[in-house]
């Protein structure tokens, strides 16, 4: 079964290119045997580092990509 192409453009969420580049570099860096708990892992980080009132990387990522 095909499915016809749509005219429907799609975008990436401003910072998510940059959340993505950074979890990429920690996988390189940290070569895990699971790398979806390990993204889990670093994601959950970077959460609660947003909460905690630091930096919010999505925004500073948005920030970067402008």
């Amino acid at each position: 079964m095909s499915i016809a192409a749509s005219n429907t453009s799609m975008r990436v969420p401003a910072g998510f290119r940059n959340l993505l580049e950074g979890l990429a570099r920690e996988v390189l860096r940290e070569q895990p045997t699971d790398v979806v708990a390990f993204a889990a892992q670093h994601f959950q980080k970077l959460l609660e580092q947003r909460e905690a009132g630091g930096t919010d990387p999505v925004a500073w990522g948005a920030m970067l990509e402008d």
